[in-house]
């Protein structure tokens, strides 16, 4: 159930224009620290997952792993994602007390 209403939040995020997605643009995310959460999804590639944890942390950005990459890029309307990067504060609170952290 969690997940799921992290899942709405998600796609208003997507809807309001507060999210990251794809490679590129999560790295930017995390670089440019305009991230205020990045989600992993669960079947991440380890690679992937151990340098997108190396950036947010860096940037000190809470990471969270949570649902697999295509529920993830079904939750945003897109192609199936490894992550993606909340950019607003109010979203990426949301989607924690949603995800029950």
């Amino acid at each position: 159930m969690a997940e799921k209403e992290a899942a709405g939040a998600l796609g208003l995020a997507q809807k309001a224009g507060k999210l990251a997605s794809g490679d590129l643009g999560v790295k930017e995310a995390l670089n440019g620290r305009s991230a205020k959460l990045l989600l992993i999804a669960c079947d991440a590639a380890p690679k992937t997952e151990k340098e997108l944890k190396f950036l947010a942390e860096k940037a000190s950005i809470p990471v969270m792993k949570c649902m697999d990459r295509a529920a993830l890029g079904a939750c945003i309307g897109k192609a199936p994602r490894a992550a993606v990067a909340v950019l607003d504060a109010g979203f990426a609170g949301l989607i924690l007390k949603k995800m029950n952290v």
